[in-house]
């Protein structure tokens, strides 16, 4: 950069120094001549041929100036456009008082939630990790969002039980089959997998500290692509994500 800037200096004054010579030159000849009969006429020609050549030289040198202002100019303004309109992108991903660093950045993938710190809770975000956990482990990661919004929305509803516990584990030990299969399959809950388990964590934490639950379109209910339950053909599907189907039950009437 400054090899350029001083070559680029050096073609501007050199001009300027040849005029200085010219000058030199021009005195040490009138200097010279001084005994000529018409010395000023030649003075004068004299005179007016720097002048010529100045105003040139000034010219040229105003317009190399001009030129590069407005290069810099013109490069610094896209740079900052470049700036404004990268850190306007980044925006929403920051954590602010309205979206907790612990709900992920707005534009999540795997890595993301990957980068993001280990997630803990009580007996509600347990159960809540072991429904995403069994029930969707594998799954894109969207499927894996999906599967906690059903259960968030069933809490919400009146026609389930008001905890995450209550719906993860509804129909468990009563004999009348449960809501949510790895909950009566007889095995073990404990979450083997441990980037699946980490993964399944971080979800559960994010949804219950307030993530947008706009994946499925408020499903209540979800099933597996190979089976076809009775209830599929009265709800509303909202969303098909890997190998589950998303549903959200009927609102039901009051009758009088």
């Amino acid at each position: 950069m400054t090899g350029r800037a001083t070559i680029g200096w050096a073609r501007i004054v050199r001009p300027a120094a040849f005029a200085a010579a010219l000058v030199a030159g021009l005195g040490s000849g009138l200097a010279a001549g001084g005994a000529a009969a018409d010395t000023g006429a030649d003075g004068d020609a004299a005179a007016g041929q720097l002048s010529r050549i100045m105003s040139r030289e000034s010219a040229a040198m105003d317009a190399v100036g001009a030129g590069r202002i407005e290069k810099l100019a013109g490069a610094r303004a896209e740079a900052a456009s470049r700036i404004t309109v990268a850190a306007r992108q980044a925006a929403p991903d920051l954590p602010t008082p309205d979206r907790p660093a612990s709900v992920g950045p707005a534009r999540l993938d795997f890595a993301a939630l990957d980068g993001m710190a280990p997630a803990s809770g009580d007996a509600q975000f347990q159960c809540l990790a072991e429904a995403v956990y069994f029930e969707s482990r594998g799954e894109p990661l969207a499927g894996q969002i999906g599967v906690a919004e059903v259960v968030l929305n069933r809490v919400d509803s009146p026609q389930y039980p008001g905890t995450v516990c209550g719906v993860t584990r509804q129909g468990a030990g009563g004999g009348g089959g449960c809501q949510f299969s790895y909950a009566c399959d007889g095995r073990s809950d404990a979450m083997a997998s441990g980037v699946a388990r980490a993964r399944a964590e971080k979800i559960a934490r994010m949804m219950l500290d307030g993530r947008a639950r706009d994946i499925t379109d408020g499903a209540t209910n979800f099933h597996a692509t190979y089976v076809r339950p009775g209830w599929s053909r009265t709800f509303t599907r909202t969303a098909a994500i890997g190998a589950h189907i998303f549903y959200r039950q009927p609102t039901r009437v009051a009758q009088r």
